[in-house]
């Protein structure tokens, strides 16, 4: 029996009220988001991390006082193994996560893999675009802890699928049902929304706002909408820095403007975390009503959607029959 060990890596989340503050840290402390040497960065991060906290403080209250991400992650991870081993085969899949910034971090993660011993370890993104300050950073971080604990186990990752089938057709399915629910309001616009970048990222190369625009096309085909309005938005700005346009919020008044209902879909994000559930539902809900928009709605985050576990699990079966024996 070949024993494969699939580590899911995503952003994580504080678990508690107390955590925030080390959260913030953390994602302030890797050089993928703050590009300056650690002398430097430890003090910068120790400051920002501080300052933002109240305000983070107050954004995970809506949501009892902890990220839901690991939670979600983890039910995630119990369908993809279910999926992946239902089937009688020679080879058998556990599944592990490895949070950037929140627990379970690499480091732990890495010790558990260990002792389960795997003939080989694959990498799954839970980013479905590639980024240098997200998937490129998990993988290293990944890498890191593996080479501490002495893995020396070939490593296969899967870095991104932008237009993976059962990701695309379980989105689109929700954005379809919420269409018709939109319609008596007028002709709604789709806002297809992702996790903003600074636009200094993308001109050092970074293929982001690329994927997230093949995830944008192929949702459109897939809808096969006749003159469909919409518009690849980002959302999450944060700092004094140029982030990659349209901004969510911009699109949102625009809506108001035009008064055309508006309709949300996340296309970064595979679970409800504080982007999701306070970003989006709370506080972009009540800009669009200040904004005038007539209807407004959130589509679901393909979460544990059968298509897309099943999709994943595709994908990881056809990274195993790559891989010699």
């Amino acid at each position: 029996m070949k024993k494969i060990a699939v580590i899911l890596l995503n952003l994580g989340g504080p678990d508690s009220q107390k955590s925030v503050q080390n959260f913030l840290f953390n994602l302030f402390y890797d050089p993928a988001i703050i590009p300056l040497p650690s002398l430097f960065r430890f003090p910068l991060a120790k400051f920002l991390s501080s300052r933002r906290a109240p305000t983070s403080r107050a954004i995970y209250a809506k949501l009892g006082g902890s990220s839901p991400i690991l939670k979600n992650t983890q039910a995630q991870a119990q369908a993809l193994e279910k999926t992946l081993n239902e089937t009688p085969s020679d080879t058998q899949y556990k599944i592990f996560i490895a949070m950037r910034y929140g627990p379970p971090f690499a480091d732990e993660t890495a010790i558990a893999v260990k002792e389960y011993a795997p003939d080989d370890i694959i990498l799954l993104s839970l980013y479905p675009q590639f980024s240098y300050v997200t998937t490129q950073s998990s993988i290293f971080d990944w890498q890191r802890a593996a080479k501490k604990q002495r893995l020396k186990l070939k490593i296969t990752a899967i870095c991104n699928y932008p237009e993976e089938k059962g990701f695309i057709q379980t989105l689109s399915a929700s954005i379809s049902h919420a269409y018709e629910e939109a319609l008596p309001f007028g002709k709604p616009r789709l806002l297809l929304s992702a996790h903003g970048l600074p636009e200094a990222n993308v001109k050092a190369g970074d293929p982001y706002p690329a994927q997230c625009l093949k995830t944008a096309i192929a949702v459109q085909k897939e809808l096969a909408i006749d003159d469909l309005d919409s518009v690849l938005c980002f959302q999450s700005r944060v700092g004094r820095q140029k982030w990659i346009t349209p901004s969510t919020e911009s699109e949102i008044y625009r809506a108001g403007q035009d008064k055309v209902p508006v309709i949300i879909a996340p296309i970064s994000f595979v679970s409800d975390h504080a982007e999701t559930l306070v970003e989006i539902d709370i506080d972009y809900r009540a800009w669009a009503q200040r904004c005038g928009v007539p209807f407004f709605t959130r589509v679901p985050t393909v979460g544990t959607a059968p298509a897309f576990i099943s999709g994943l699990a595709q994908m990881l079966r056809e990274a195993v029959a790559r891989e010699p024996d």
